[in-house]
């Protein structure tokens, strides 16, 4: 029996398009759900208030301070003795000692985030590199689903134009 090699090529993609699919469904499901929560990080959508008492270093300035606590924009807002009040917390400059409160997510959807924050030098690089290297894999193969010269694939392609145009829309003019 004689085998076309366009056959194989487009059965080939077609089988590592499902496989590869089915792999990744866990992953995609834990970056849609990590990067719809990163659309509300400014508010306080599903957070709860975590209250903290540590020890830090005497005499520490407010960037210093921000630091250690992994706060943003902190800034003292007033003092009584040697306390230093700043948004939802104090501090001690003399014994160190720092009192404040943050909103945080529950601990997975925390750590569900971790993904979409990584670096180069983050734990999760590799994964994130794979992941988008699968993504875009996926994007190559799906023009393989459909026969080349059938309606539905020139439907396709000017639903993809569209949506490409609409990216780069979004990306470049707001």
């Amino acid at each position: 029996m004689k085998t076309n090699k366009k056959t194989n090529v487009k059965s080939t993609m077609r089988i590592l398009h499902r496989y590869l699919g089915y792999f990744t469904a866990g992953i995609m499901a834990v970056y849609a759900i990590s990067g719809v929560l990163l659309i509300y990080r400014d508010t306080n959508f599903l957070k709860s208030e975590k209250k903290y008492e540590v020890v830090l270093q005497p005499n520490l300035e407010e960037k210093e301070l921000a630091k250690e606590i992994k706060s943003r924009n902190l800034e003292f807002t007033g003092s009584k003795g040697d306390i230093r009040e700043f948004e939802n917390g104090t501090y001690n400059i003399r014994t160190g000692e720092a009192k404040y409160a943050k909103m945080e997510l529950p601990y997975v959807l925390a750590k569900f985030n971790e993904l979409h924050k990584s670096t180069s030098k983050h734990r999760y690089a590799s994964l994130n590199t794979l992941f988008g290297l699968v993504l875009f894999f996926f994007v190559v193969s799906s023009f393989w689903m459909f026969n080349f010269k059938s309606k539905a694939f020139r439907r396709g392609m000017i639903y993809a134009g569209i949506g490409f145009i609409i990216a780069l829309i979004m990306v470049f003019f707001q």
